[in-house]
């Protein structure tokens, strides 16, 4: 029987932790006391598409290549219970063992990867509130061990949701004072058609130098890369062949609060060839953090409107008349904005929301 203490521990302390870093960390001691478990990797998602993106925890699971791979064949081989499909299921939490019936084989990560590092059993979980998922979760159990029984997966999965939230929650911007402006030319990282790096510019390197430490994977023409962006240039061949047909796109939080955009996209070589894949890394625009922001609010896609027009200085009857709604509509969305925001005037609301650079004005029609 789960010990519901604990339970209300383990979500207490997640609702004081400082970053996702630490909220990861202190989830995963808790769980532990749950239910057992030997290894554990925790990772933020871009909500948009799922996709791993920083800060990524990585507990007793070897080194940052093995991390690459299984995140590799997540995106271009695995078949059972994949996380993009987890991300849409009715329960947003499964055990290997449990979905095969007892033959974890099945699972091309199991063969590769987990069966050879002693792995017995893995439970996934997507943390997602409604259809956006932002983190994933993958507990291990040692070979010779029970596989995870249906009460573990049903605790798991009734995590998903609360530390979803808390994770939007630190998604929301926060004031980097002082922070020096940073160059705004992309970096650009070029992967031959197997996935082995081949070529980085200077501002890449730059841009990396800003992210938080992580599991990472060798590089030839460098230091090591992140897995995270790795995996998005995974993600840009799994698309090409087919085998999804997600965005290869990821926001990423850098450690002085600023925000980069991670997008990769497969070339044709001569003759039809398979050609580099090639990820861009660069500060995010506006229009890049317009969707992350909102959800991390809880805004609709109307309040965000209203918000972008209240930021450019508008009154009730022209953000109205702009919007082609009563000015009885705005005062409504305005109140409501106030409520998710937490704050009481119009000057508090920029002052929060535009608290970095990166929100997106509305562009005068």
């Amino acid at each position: 029987m789960i010990d519901q203490r604990e339970r209300r521990a383990l979500l207490d302390r997640a609702a004081h932790a400082r970053d996702a870093s630490d909220l990861f960390g202190g989830a995963s001691a808790r769980l532990r006391r749950l239910m057992d478990f030997q290894a554990a990797a925790w990772s933020a998602t871009d909500p948009e598409t799922g996709l791993i993106t920083a800060p990524m925890r990585v507990e007793n699971l070897g080194r940052g290549e093995e991390c690459f791979a299984y995140w590799e064949c997540a995106l271009l081989e695995e078949t059972v219970i994949p996380f993009r499909e987890l991300a849409r299921a009715a329960v947003p939490a499964a055990g290997l063992a449990a979905s095969t019936g007892g033959l974890p084989a099945r699972s091309a990560q199991y063969r590769k990867l987990l069966g050879r590092q002693g792995v017995g059993d893995e439970l996934r979980a997507v943390l997602r509130i409604g259809d956006r998922p932002w983190g994933v979760v993958s507990l291990f159990r040692e070979k010779g061990r029970e596989p995870f029984g249906p009460a573990e997966i049903s605790l798991v999965a009734g995590l998903s949701g609360p530390l979803a939230d808390r994770l939007r929650e630190l998604a929301r911007p926060v004031r980097a004072a002082g922070a020096a402006a940073e160059p705004q030319d992309p970096g650009l990282i070029l992967f031959d058609p197997f996935g082995t790096p081949i070529s980085i510019n200077d501002e890449a390197r730059h841009h990396l130098d800003r992210l938080p430490d992580g599991p990472t994977a060798p590089s030839p023409v460098g230091p090591p890369l992140p897995v995270w962006l790795v995996g998005t240039a995974a993600q840009a061949r799994a698309v090409a062949a087919e085998h999804d047909r997600g965005a290869a796109r990821i926001r990423i939080r850098t450690r002085d609060g600023q925000w980069l955009v991670c997008h990769a996209s497969c070339t044709d070589g001569p003759d039809g060839a398979p050609g580099p894949t090639a990820v861009v890394v660069q500060p995010a625009a506006g229009s890049d953090m317009a969707p992350i922001i909102a959800d991390a609010y809880g805004l609709s896609a109307r309040e965000l409107e209203i918000t972008q027009l209240v930021a450019r200085g508008l009154p009730t009857a022209e953000i109205a008349a702009t919007l082609v709604i009563s000015p009885h509509t705005v005062r409504d969305h305005v109140k409501a904005v106030f409520a998710k925001t937490r704050v009481s005037s119009r000057g508090e609301l920029v002052a929060r929301l535009f608290a970095e650079n990166y929100w997106p004005r509305r562009t005068a029609p």
